[in-house]
């Protein structure tokens, strides 16, 4: 699916294919191509430069309103759940579709820093989705204390339940 806003373009593509993702922050470029590898999607996405803060709500959002539509396509699944590592992380994600979209986290990095940007940047990214799909997303920390392996842990457990909840019911 293709969408484009004022501010951003993005193509998602279930079942493979390239990956072009520009969001202006290398760090969630690096999440974002996690994502699209562990759902095993086509993914391009390009947004418009700004602050941080705005580059990544719009790419949340833009990413969100992308997958809604795969989300509640007939027969898909509509929900998903995955236990994925990165190193010494373990991260657990389960999502749903939703009409009260909704992030429950036990996940707390607002003092952690990544390239040099707020790690809470992660959960401005993870509400504009949820918005944007209508998904209530619950993410669970099992273990770990790198801040890098901990963000990638989630994306990629993300990745795989965003890939469930678009997949057909048997």
């Amino acid at each position: 699916m293709r969408a484009q806003g004022g501010r951003s373009s993005v193509r998602v593509q279930p079942g493979g294919g390239p990956t072009n993702i520009e969001t202006g922050l290398p760090v969630l470029d690096h999440l974002l191509a996690l994502l699209a590898e562990y759902a095993d999607f086509g993914l391009a996405l390009q947004v418009e430069p700004g602050s941080a803060d705005a580059e990544v709500a719009e790419a949340g959002s833009a990413l969100g309103e992308s997958l809604a539509g795969f989300l509640r396509v007939g027969g898909a699944r509509g929900h998903g759940s995955a236990f994925m590592i990165s190193s010494e992380a373990l991260a657990h994600v389960a999502l749903e579709t939703s009409d009260t979209p909704l992030v429950v986290s036990n996940v707390d990095l607002t003092e952690a820093r990544v390239g040099g940007l707020a790690s809470d940047i992660v959960a401005r990214f993870l509400r504009q989705l949820v918005e944007g799909a209508g998904l209530t997303l619950h993410v669970r920390l099992v273990n770990g204390s790198d801040t890098q392996h901990v963000l990638e842990a989630i994306f990629k457990a993300l990745g795989v339940a965003l890939a469930q909840a678009c997949s057909s019911t048997p």
